[in-house]
């Protein structure tokens, strides 16, 4: 380590006959508060919030402005009405609080998902795509939630959020030409839930947006909350 701080968390360190002491030690402690076990609140937020939280971190995105300007890759930790800026280490995981998932540093930039990382870039990551249908009249529709691009996908669950309402005895989460893959014979009331889980995952190569269709009848009404569970590979990094 360095004579100033430490070398992999850059926590300041006492200098000999210094004073307030206390000032150095207390923006150690501060750092660690925010950096052990860390939560993320954004990963992709350019603009700092109105009002700074002691311990609470976000990593800074390029572009960004305010007292984030010039921080670009670096993690803010909110202190004392401010910001102190920490490096993340190049393997180092966070939760990420806006996306629900976890990510991790490769040395540029966050990975939301990553589950693993090669020394030349290469890797498997895990990922959930997220969206609340409010369900209209007729026998079909489209979500407006989509698959992902060349993803692997393992299942999608779902919710019933406001009663689903209409002549249908149940309901199937599906895509096109395929309307019952995700979910067949599912409940009408408040809080039914789906699990729709393959039995061998499913490549999916191109966008594909989920529809919900009505079993012996139509829908009338409703809300419900979609998940689609999902891996993917990174490519190596170029060179």
């Amino acid at each position: 380590m360095s004579e100033q701080a430490t070398l992999r968390c850059g926590l300041p360190l006492l200098q000999p006959a210094q004073a307030q002491k206390h000032v150095t030690v207390n923006d150690g402690l501060m750092r660690l508060d925010g950096l052990v076990n860390l939560v993320l609140q954004s990963v992709t937020a350019a603009s700092p919030p109105p009002a700074v939280t002691d311990g609470q971190c976000w990593a800074v995105p390029f572009g960004a402005g305010g007292p984030w300007a010039g921080q670009a890759g670096r993690i803010a930790i909110g202190a004392n009405g401010g910001w102190v800026f920490a490096e993340p280490q190049r393997g180092q995981r966070a939760f990420v609080l806006d996306q629900g998932l976890s990510a991790l540093w490769d040395g540029t930039a966050w990975l939301p998902g990553a589950l693993t990382l090669g020394a030349s870039g290469g890797g498997l990551g895990a990922g959930m795509t997220t969206g609340e249908v409010e369900i209209t009249a007729g026998a079909t529709l489209g979500t407006g939630v989509f698959i992902p691009a060349n993803v692997l996908v393992l299942g999608v669950t779902g919710r019933v959020i406001k009663p689903v309402t209409g002549t249908l005895t149940s309901w199937m989460i599906g895509v096109t030409g395929a309307t019952n893959r995700y979910g067949s014979g599912l409940g009408l009331p408040l809080n039914s839930w789906s699990q729709g889980l393959l039995s061998a995952p499913s490549a999916v190569y191109a966008a594909q947006e989920l529809r919900l269709t009505a079993t012996g009848g139509n829908f009338a009404g409703g809300r419900v909350r979609l998940a689609i569970h999902w891996l993917a590979l990174r490519v190596p990094d170029p060179v």
